[in-house]
């Protein structure tokens, strides 16, 4: 699909065209400030579930669906296909890794904030179940794609030992004011907003994890940054399909200014 049109969430049609960073359907005459990417795939055993909630209906008109046979044609893929202002929706966190990738060759200062309840900091050699999805942080890092000083880890409380380990050497920013550090020297911020980082009490994630943050504390969170910051993308993962999880998605949606 060329990425100058995409499918009007509204009356179906493929007439939703790219105006810049927004999309207006010629059909309804609807306008959309983000182009939707679905990344149905999961790299990991077992990751069906979440692959599946790729599929969620979010109201944003679908500008591509990446679905390839490997991580790095999945990454190349979306490094090519992202719109202007792409809202990623996977799938596992390794759909950040091509989003990412793609901004940051638009953006000389790109910040990525990555909300988790992981870490996702191993590597091929320190991961204790070796799936992928435990590793995407990891992959930008190690590329030089998401540099420690503009990026900030929030809301993880389930590390594994390598990756307690990989932090406590590295410039990656943490701790409660570490957006604003990652944040200080640019404008330009990437969303990666693994739903875990919630409590499991507020949504239904993948893999859930006790004792995270409430919806309204990472709503605030988000508008906060919004406000202050251009919010460049977003991408939303690991989830499950349960329509439940759909109006705190629109709320963190709305927060960000998508």
């Amino acid at each position: 699909m060329s990425l100058l049109r995409a499918r009007c969430p509204d009356c179906r049609t493929l007439t939703a065209v790219a105006l810049g960073g927004e999309y207006e359907c010629h059909a309804c005459g609807r306008v959309f400030r983000s182009g939707l990417v679905r990344v149905p795939r999961a790299w990991g055993a077992g990751g069906e579930a979440m692959a599946a909630a790729a599929e969620l209906p979010l109201p944003y008109p679908e500008a591509a669906v990446v679905d390839e046979d490997t991580l790095a044609a999945q990454t190349l893929a979306l490094a090519v296909d992202l719109p202007e202002r792409p809202l990623v929706l996977g799938g596992c966190c390794c759909s950040h890794v091509g989003t990412v990738e793609g901004l940051v060759a638009r953006y000389e200062k790109l910040a990525v904030v990555w909300l988790d309840a992981h870490g996702d900091l191993n590597t091929p050699e320190t991961s204790p179940s070796g799936n992928e999805w435990g590793m995407p942080l990891r992959m930008l890092l190690d590329s030089g794609a998401a540099e420690p000083e503009r990026t900030a880890l929030v809301g993880a409380r389930s590390l594994d030992p390598p990756e307690r380990r990989f932090l406590s050497g590295s410039r990656l920013h943490t701790g409660p004011d570490a957006i604003e550090r990652a944040t200080a020297d640019t404008d330009c911020v990437y969303v990666a907003l693994d739903l875990d980082v919630l409590d499991p009490a507020e949504i239904t994630p993948f893999m859930p994890e006790p004792g995270g943050l409430s919806a309204d504390e990472v709503e605030r969170l988000l508008a906060a940054l919004a406000s202050r910051r251009t919010i460049v993308g977003a991408g939303l993962t690991g989830l499950t399909a349960a329509s439940s999880n759909l109006p705190v998605l629109a709320r963190f949606c709305t927060a960000l200014g998508l």
